[in-house]
């Protein structure tokens, strides 16, 4: 199966470096037997902040996510847990630009947030661990429950490698490699278990391949995220203006969004969510990511980065007070 591994890039990703966080290599002398143990032990140590020498510092704040961003959501809904709690304990219905900016703030501080990262995955797990019900399946769930919770991380790596077909640079096979390692990373920040990640590419999308195949559905809320007839409220705190103009400009706007979440899922999931894409619209996507690729990155700093990742790079770039005084 296609699972919309993104094309080599014609030029090399840097070298993927050992660093903090990473998963130590098995000692000298260590039987397989040995290897779960060590990793359970990896998966309690206190999980390592971001820095600028990291891909995600690039891509994650960029405000390119905001066009694929929704890919990963609906990756996520269409397993049957996950579009269950969403469709019963959300407010996305309710209140959906606050509950965009909430998921949007969250995700920044996994990234820019330093030591606050790391509270900031103890706090999703506090307030995920009252949400629990029946799925589509009929089968109990909880929201804190291993598979579920690995699956709606485990949705980002797919969609990043998409995101930088299309939007950015594709990644070789080391930045793939460095890009996934990363991802690691950031599961242990949200308190993922070692054990529940898989360690390398190609045991991802073995992984990838069977929850696809085995889980993912067409849910309730998936029918949602991409109709892009629904009706969505102006902007909270939108002024009189916009408010007047918002039947006019949300239309194309929705358009847009639903047409590039499309776009970024992997075909694999495409195919199994019964979500039709043509090779019209293949053409469309790839002329729409050069001109994202040709405008973005000529945009000032303040305007390319959101407000987060902007003060942290800012703040990478500046000395300390004792570097200055000297």
């Amino acid at each position: 199966m296609d699972s919309g591994r993104a094309d080599s890039a014609p030029e090399a990703t840097p070298e993927p470096r050992p660093g903090p966080g990473l998963e130590p290599e098995p000692e000298p002398g260590r039987g397989p037997e040995q290897a779960p143990a060590r990793r359970d032990r990896a998966s309690r140590a206190e999980p390592v902040p971001f820095t600028p020498d990291t891909l995600l510092w690039d891509m994650v704040g960029d405000i390119r996510v905001l066009l694929y961003l929704p890919a990963a959501l609906v990756l996520q809904v269409a397993h049957p847990a996950v579009g269950a709690g969403v469709d019963e304990h959300s407010v996305f219905r309710t209140d959906p630009w606050g509950r965009a900016r909430r998921s949007l703030d969250s995700l920044q501080l996994w990234v820019y947030g330093g030591d606050r990262a790391v509270e900031e995955g103890r706090r999703l797990r506090r307030l995920h661990k009252d949400f629990r019900g029946t799925d589509t399946r009929d089968r109990p769930y909880h929201a804190l429950n291993p598979a579920p919770y690995a699956w709606v991380h485990a949705t980002g790596f797919p969609v990043f490698l998409r995101a930088a077909q299309y939007l950015f640079r594709p990644f070789d096979e080391r930045g793939e490699r460095r890009l996934h390692e990363e991802a690691r990373r950031l599961g242990r920040i949200l308190g993922i278990r070692e054990r529940d990640m898989p360690g390398s590419p190609e045991e991802f999308w073995v992984y990838f391949d069977a929850m696809v195949r085995d889980e993912l559905e067409r849910t309730v809320v998936v029918e949602e995220l991409l109709d892009a007839r629904r009706s969505v409220p102006p902007p909270d705190g939108a002024g009189a203006v916009l408010r007047r103009l918002w039947p006019v400009l949300c239309p194309p706007l929705l358009r847009v969004q639903v047409f590039a979440t499309k776009g970024l899922l992997p075909p694999v999931a495409r195919e199994r969510l019964d979500i039709v894409w043509t090779a019209r619209d293949e053409r469309r996507l790839r002329l729409f990511g050069r001109v994202v690729r040709t405008v973005v990155p000529r945009l000032p700093e303040r305007l390319r980065y959101l407000p987060a990742a902007y003060a942290a790079r800012r703040a990478a770039r500046t000395p300390s007070r004792g570097r200055r005084s000297k």
